[in-house]
């Protein structure tokens, strides 16, 4: 399961907003993410730049995290505001600081990265008390929408995982064809 990169030739299709928030709005981002305009957060799977775009104006800094430079690429294209770097790395060898996030977050890429080692590397760059947001496509999804089933993790093995790599569950909702996890370091 996992590690499939969305075809940064279909970029376009990331951008239409219309069905982007029919599975997650970005005031449904805001509030899980709850910032007060001080944090430096990343967009694990930034891809263009479209929920990093609702978040950049709330907080102090964003780094948008993508693997394919690709997608940066169109990401400058479109625009990228001031308080937004551009980070091509994957999740599980991140070139941030120890202790450097506040938050993080990952909007229907969390089943690109999923695994032991991106965990670990979340766990080291958030710092104590760090807040992750995961919203991705669920197993339990018809697969209509989104990566192959097959590929797909549930709301509860994530919350799980999460714990395991020592994460406090605040909020777990699962969806028609998503899950949404609000998760905190203990």
């Amino acid at each position: 399961m996992g590690h499939h990169t969305f075809d940064a030739d279909r970029a376009d299709k990331l951008e239409i907003a219309e069905r982007r928030y029919r599975f997650l709005s970005a005031e449904e981002l805001l509030w899980a993410l709850s910032p007060d305009g001080h944090e430096t957060v990343a967009d694990f799977g930034s891809g263009t730049g479209f929920y990093t775009d609702d978040i950049a104006p709330a907080v102090d800094h964003v780094y948008a995290v993508d693997i394919q430079d690709a997608m940066h690429g169109y990401y400058r294209e479109k625009g990228v505001p001031e308080n937004v770097e551009l980070v091509t790395s994957g999740v599980d060898d991140l070139p941030l600081d120890t202790n450097s996030l506040d938050a993080a977050f990952s909007t229907m890429t969390y089943h690109e990265f999923a695994g032991k080692e991106a965990l670990d590397e979340i766990t080291r760059v958030l710092t104590d008390a760090g807040r992750l947001i995961i919203v991705d496509w669920a197993a339990t999804g018809s697969g209509d929408h989104g990566p192959p089933v097959d590929e797909r993790f549930s709301g509860a093995e994530t919350a799980n995982n999460l714990r395991e790599a020592g994460f406090h569950i605040e909020h777990t909702a699962v969806r028609p064809e998503t899950f949404f996890v609000i998760a905190e370091l203990e």
